[in-house]
């Protein structure tokens, strides 16, 4: 399936390599002041009402009829996939552009890196974010660093990898990580993932249409949970662009994905305990909104940073040395990380593990009363 459905494409008129940048990202850069920051573009008119599978649906709907080299595939994808965020896709395109894989990452990841190479717009879905481990040399040693061997002659920045992530209440240690500090850590990668349904689409849309690749994490809990309006048409959340989703002035407090759920809980009980919550969405992990953060932390003078993934190595230890460097005389008390157990993720004792709302409510409380 992939030789014949890779060859038909390929022999269409694809658009040039992109060569917009040389070395990943632009965005993000430290000191970047608040007012600086571009807010999400949004598509004038009407609305849907959708989850989050359906938005991430809507928006791969959207890239692939604006992108006639845009194609999606992976395990079980023409069936709709196993969350349904496929469906109706190989029907509306056709099977040379929406079709099923073995089931073989690294296959699926070495695919689409020579796709998008070719200038092809490459939509690659890994069923659960536990199983990319096989793909990580392609994606790490391959993908990333493309552009930057080739001397900017040559790229794959039309490639976007989708993946499932997170604690879904009964995935075990295989159907539960968190993996996006993995890739963090890799120049030229970026990394996104969207807390809900109007975020998914759009950052989804620009995810596809960045000129480097894109490892887009979903949060399956959230697949059917979280519920929005959505702008019908095309538009697209700028990358690297955090979001302020609540002021405050007494404690900042950094997530991302499904954690932000947990953390709107935690800051409603602060506020009910007279602590006044700055609540801040990072969107992307990498580049991620470094001028944002610091301005709140330099503003509130505490952080509290939550996640899933287990806490030694997680993303928020790099939020947190990043602070201490810029923002040390403007603490008032250490900085808190509420993330998972360094143990692989329990099945029985997931409630456990999880840094929920309680605990980071005992976090912000802490910081402001050091």
């Amino acid at each position: 399936m992939i030789s014949r459905t890779s060859t038909s494409l390929l022999r269409r008129s694809l658009r040039p390599n992109r060569v917009e940048s040389l070395i990943v990202p632009s965005e993000g850069l430290k000191g970047r002041p608040l007012s600086a920051v571009a807010t999400a573009s949004t598509s004038p008119g009407a609305t849907t009402r959708m989850n989050l599978f359906t938005a991430i649906n809507e928006g791969m709907r959207t890239a692939m009829q604006t992108d006639p080299t845009a194609i999606t595939f992976g395990e079980d994808v023409a069936f709709g996939g196993v969350f349904r965020c496929s469906v109706g896709l190989k029907e509306e395109f056709g099977e040379d552009r929406v079709f099923n894989t073995p089931l073989c990452e690294q296959g699926i990841a070495g695919f689409a890196i020579g796709y998008a190479s070719m200038g092809g717009t490459a939509i690659a879905e890994i069923q659960f974010a536990d199983y990319i481990f096989p793909a990580f040399d392609q994606l790490v040693n391959e993908a990333a660093k493309f552009r930057y061997r080739s001397g900017n002659q040559w790229n794959c920045g039309g490639l976007t990898v989708r993946t499932p992530c997170g604690a879904v209440g009964h995935g075990g240690h295989y159907h539960s990580q968190s993996p996006e500090a993995y890739f963090t850590h890799t120049p030229g990668l970026k990394v996104v993932m969207p807390r809900g349904p109007k975020d998914a689409k759009g950052l989804l849309l620009a995810s596809i249409r960045s000129p480097d690749p894109v490892i887009f994490m979903e949060p399956k809990v959230l697949y059917r949970a979280a519920v929005e309006d959505v702008p019908d048409g095309d538009y697209e959340v700028p990358l690297g662009v955090g979001e302020v989703m609540r002021e405050g002035s007494d404690v900042t407090v950094v997530g991302w994905g499904g954690q932000l759920k947990v953390l709107e809980k935690a800051c409603d009980k602060a506020e009910e305990a007279g602590i006044s919550c700055e609540l801040i969405d990072l969107r992307t992990l990498a580049p991620w909104d470094v001028g944002m953060v610091t301005e709140s932390v330099m503003k509130t003078g505490r952080l509290v940073v939550s996640h899933e993934a287990p806490l030694t190595g997680g993303f928020a230890a790099e939020i947190s040395s990043t602070v201490q460097e810029e923002c040390f005389l403007s603490l008032e008390a250490p900085v808190q990380r509420v993330c998972g157990m360094d143990t692989p993720f329990p099945l029985v004792f997931e409630k456990f593990y999880v840094p929920d709302d309680l605990k980071n409510f005992e976090a912000i409380k802490k910081v402001v009363g050091y």
